[in-house]
């Protein structure tokens, strides 16, 4: 086991429907996963006997609840594997901010120890384990831009999407998800989407009236952005994101933003960085 680095790439949601509810309470979602090129990283390195450590990561988290943790005990039980390993976390996404981090995280550590680790198994097997962890691991497990449907484990990879520039602007308020889940005005019976009509432009986040009305900050970056290109949230939010053809351009509308807000600008990736590391393995 080396101190190689592994990606862990943000998602952004291109948009997100609810289009009903399953007997069991779960919604049943439709969305576009697409990856970026900024995330955290992680780094593995060998701990005696079965101790799974995490090293860094957001200390709001405790360690046993991260699920960069979780997923190495859940790989240890799967396969009997009897290494240990201290996961060293770098953690530049915001938590709680519709980037996907946390399942990033985990998914990197499923595809990372499988590897370092020699347990052999496949990509289906590995996602499996992920969606015992959260509905958005398995798409990162993939490692493919894709469409989403389900509570989010069934996938069609969209391979050909475009891949423009982003700014991302993560106001810095938490947004408790189960609070717009219970929101009487989300709309939870979208009609179905195609992926034709979604190429041709259709699909918006029906979190986002909901969320723009409860979270002040939140509605001013969607109306900043807005400004520009067309503002949209990721998941439930907090972070906002829109378009642009060019780095450029894009660096010039982040520099513009107020210097209090918090933001980045990364290039969409229709292919995780992750995939590409694990072929140097």
């Amino acid at each position: 086991m080396t101190d190689a680095v592994w990606p862990a790439p943000a998602k952004l949601n291109l948009f997100l429907h609810i289009v009903g509810r399953r007997a069991d309470g779960y919604h049943l979602l439709q969305t576009v996963f697409q990856f970026v090129d900024h995330g955290d990283s992680l780094r593995f390195t060998s701990r005696p006997g079965r101790v799974i450590q995490r090293i860094g990561g957001a200390s709001q988290v405790p360690e046993a609840e991260d699920l960069c943790v979780r997923a190495a005990r859940l790989l240890q039980r799967a396969t009997g594997a009897r290494e240990g390993v201290a996961i060293h976390l770098d953690k530049r996404l915001p938590l709680g901010g519709g980037l996907g981090g946390g399942s990033s995280d985990a998914a990197t550590t499923l595809v990372a120890l499988n590897a370092l680790w020699n347990t052999g198994l496949s990509e289906d097997d590995l996602a499996g384990l992920g969606l015992e962890l959260g509905a958005d691991v398995p798409v990162f497990v993939r490692g493919r831009a894709a469409w989403a449907q389900g509570v989010g484990e069934h996938l069609r990879v969209l391979d050909a999407l475009p891949e423009p520039w982003y700014v991302v602007v993560c106001p810095q308020v938490h947004i408790s998800t189960a609070e717009l889940f219970a929101d009487a005005k989300l709309t939870r019976n979208c009609p179905p989407l195609t992926i034709r009509a979604f190429l041709r432009g259709e699909g918006g986040n029906v979190f986002a009236p909901v969320v723009r009305e409860r979270y002040q900050e939140v509605n001013d970056a969607l109306d900043y952005l807005g400004q520009f290109s067309e503002a949209r949230l990721t998941g439930t939010g907090a972070c906002v994101f829109a378009a642009f053809p060019n780095g450029e351009e894009a660096r010039r509308v982040l520099a513009s933003m107020p210097q209090t807000w918090i933001g980045f600008v990364a290039r969409g990736l229709n292919r995780s960085p992750l995939l590409d590391r694990l072929q140097q393995n």
